[in-house]
């Protein structure tokens, strides 16, 4: 993963060391409270992003936003993603990196919080990146519900299954779970199924 982030740091010219810059990052994502939102699914998001690199030339923009996306993450806080967003733009300012792309990145990983639809095609594929566990095959998918039930151990069971039903219940009421015809015939019929069993579980 160091070898990736130094990688991407170099063909975006940013100024700094990229082995510390990606250390930040890791210890990060490697709070003792992240049982999904880690560093494992920095890599899957990666893996997933690089099937569909060629639906868009902006390609390094979204990397980096994939990387930043989830750096805070506090389960009992409401502005993860803005916060993350704001530190993505700080390290991109830091890095001597053009403001605009800064401000992209920002703009990129708030879309994260899945309340609009998107309209940018680098917006779409980073959503469709972050969602595409909900698509995985049905013991992978209930893996990512354990490990998020993990993340909010601390919430009590009603309130907990009240609230997660209501999350997948807004994802299965799109017309389309995924925002690219590329991750739409890939995993949108498995997805659907995977959301309807885990909300009738949890109901």
């Amino acid at each position: 993963m160091i070898e990736r982030f130094s990688t991407l740091w170099k063909r975006l010219n940013a100024q700094g060391n990229a082995e510390q810059e990606f250390a930040k990052l890791n210890a990060r994502y490697s709070e003792p409270h992240r049982f999904y939102h880690n560093m494992c699914h920095i890599r899957d998001c990666l893996s997933e992003f690089d099937s569909a690199k060629s639906l868009d030339h902006k390609a390094d923009l979204v990397e980096l936003a994939i990387w930043c996306h989830d750096a805070i993450y506090d389960t009992e806080a409401k502005d993860n993603e803005e916060r993350s967003a704001q530190l993505a733009y700080d390290i991109c300012i830091a890095a001597n990196l053009p403001p605009e792309l800064a401000r992209r990145a920002k703009d990129l990983i708030i879309a994260t919080k899945h309340n609009v639809v998107p309209i940018a095609i680098e917006a779409r594929i980073l959503i469709d990146v972050d969602l595409s566990v909900l698509g995985k095959p049905l013991e992978e998918f209930e893996e990512y519900e354990r490990n998020i039930r993990k993340e909010y151990s601390w919430v009590p069971e009603d309130q907990f299954k009240q609230g997660r039903s209501a999350i997948l219940q807004m994802f299965l009421g799109r017309e389309s779970i995924y925002f690219t015809d590329f991750f739409k015939a890939r995993y949108e019929t498995q997805a659907r199924r995977n959301l309807q069993m885990s909300i009738d579980a949890l109901r």
